[in-house]
């Protein structure tokens, strides 16, 4: 039987989600709402949607931006826009920009059903597996040998419906495998479910995963379907499984040993189906060994285990990476293609980047913003300002083979957050990460800021 369509509802307007969710759930679409572009992003990110209907106009991030940002997250997604009269030439922009079509405020129920069975109708349907591009295409090229084993583990892996673990410094790209590997799963029509383990504060990550109901606990106004019930048919990733707490780590092994969960405060249970993936940055036998990490939970998720090479181990790819990632950001902004000339890929070549593949692609699309002529210079990306000691540091990350998973991400942090000059919320931006992350991150490795801006004044909202 084929999957119902997946359609997306983004409004501010709480009136209006219940209003198009019932009238689209009457014929059987599955609809997933937001209250605004942010929240609507994260959805893209971490499950399949086959079209998204926004408003225009909306607080912080308007339909516009949404549109804009959704065409990087999921390129050819289709979008409808709700406008009233007042933004109708916003909505004829969008169209011109690309989206399907839109709807005037108050708008028809049946007119509504229209437009977004004709939109179904003439989308392309998901991808199947044999149309898919190359592995080595999906994670922006790369050939050195431990790339060309990866790949290969990939490929094989892929087929199975076993669990697996993800080991990796932070930046290498777990969450691109993981979605490889749902991709070309056995479940790759199902959701891909994302939940970031290192950034949830603990109090919350219970109700996260396995939802609550009505009255569970204050402000649980209805009930809630939590990530893990989400995820059924499909792939749950937990990122950063290193962090939870050992209250949380006993309720996911029983999930992992019988697939039933629990919402907060219900009695019964419900069945889910999944795979599962896991992914740390952490040394989890290390975190085993002195008691902090389940052994019992360990085995269970690491059925096979997949670790990604940091960039510094396989320098020969950074040329492709670099190249890749510029003719990506100028075709995505619409801007004439930056060079690259050879003394910034060679410079590129020998930085150690303790940011990993994600640092480099945020350098290079700030140094193709900022670069004069057409031409990125090393002078461009910002990373040859660094002070002395910083870059000493940074080279020593390249030469010390002995260097823990931690103290590499301890000293991708402290570099970034010079880089913005203790600003957390930029130096996140730089690292590709939540404003929350960093802030955990921060306080995880006991970073002190002596003389410079405190953590407390940068929290995270």
């Amino acid at each position: 039987m084929a999957a119902k369509p997946i359609i997306l509802v983004v409004d501010d307007d709480l009136n209006i989600l219940a209003v198009l969710e019932a009238r689209l759930s009457s014929i059987d679409y599955q609809v997933v709402t937001a209250t605004g572009g942010e929240e609507a992003l994260e959805v893209l990110k971490s499950r399949p949607v086959d079209m998204m209907i926004t408003d225009v106009k909306m607080p912080g991030m308007g339909g516009m931006d949404l549109f804009s940002a959704a065409q990087h997250v999921r390129p050819g997604l289709p979008v409808m826009f709700l406008t009233a009269y007042g933004t109708i030439p916003d909505a004829v922009k969008a169209l011109k920009a690309g989206a399907v079509d839109y709807l005037t405020k108050p708008f028809n129920g049946k007119d509504l059903i229209a437009k977004v069975q004709d939109v179904l109708k003439k989308s392309s349907p998901r991808p199947a597996l044999d149309s898919l591009p190359p592995i080595h295409e999906a994670l922006s090229g790369g050939k050195s040998p431990a790339m060309r084993e990866l790949y290969d583990l990939i490929d094989r892996i892929a087929r199975s419906d076993v669990n697996v673990l993800l080991l990796g410094e932070s930046g290498v790209g777990k969450e691109r495998v993981a979605r490889l590997l749902h991709q070309r799963g056995p479940r790759r029509e199902h959701p891909f479910t994302v939940v970031d383990c290192g950034s949830t504060p603990s109090g919350l990550l219970e109700s996260e995963l396995f939802g609550h109901v009505r009255g569970a606990f204050t402000h649980a106004i209805k009930d809630k379907k939590g990530l893990i019930e989400a995820a059924d048919k499909g792939t749950l990733f937990l990122d950063e499984i290193g962090n939870i707490s050992q209250d949380m780590q006993m309720r996911l092994l029983r999930f992992l040993e019988d697939r039933k969960i629990r919402r907060i405060g219900d009695l019964r249970e419900i069945p889910v189906n999944c795979r599962v993936i896991a992914a740390t940055n952490s040394d989890l036998p290390q975190d085993v060994a002195t008691g902090n990490f389940r052994e019992d939970l360990y085995y269970r998720l690491r059925v096979v285990t997949l670790k990604i090479p940091p960039l510094r181990e396989r320098r020969e790819d950074i040329p492709v990476l670099a190249q890749h990632f510029v003719e990506q950001f100028c075709k995505g902004e619409n801007i004439p293609l930056v060079k690259l000339p050879p003394e910034t890929i060679k410079w590129l070549s020998e930085y150690p980047w303790p940011g990993n593949v994600r640092e480099l692609k945020n350098a290079l699309e700030a140094g193709a913003v900022l670069c004069r002529d057409g031409i990125l210079r090393k002078s461009d990306l910002h990373l040859s300002g660094l002070p002395d000691s910083v870059e000493k540091g940074a080279a020593a990350v390249a030469s010390t083979s002995a260097l823990s998973l931690e103290e590499s991400e301890r000293n991708a942090i402290l570099r970034a957050l010079q880089q913005a000059g203790y600003v957390q919320k930029d130096a996140a931006t730089l690292l590709g990460i939540s404003r929350r992350a960093i802030h955990y991150k921060i306080k995880k490795y006991g970073i002190e800021f002596a003389g410079k801006r405190s953590v407390a004044a940068d929290d995270p909202d």
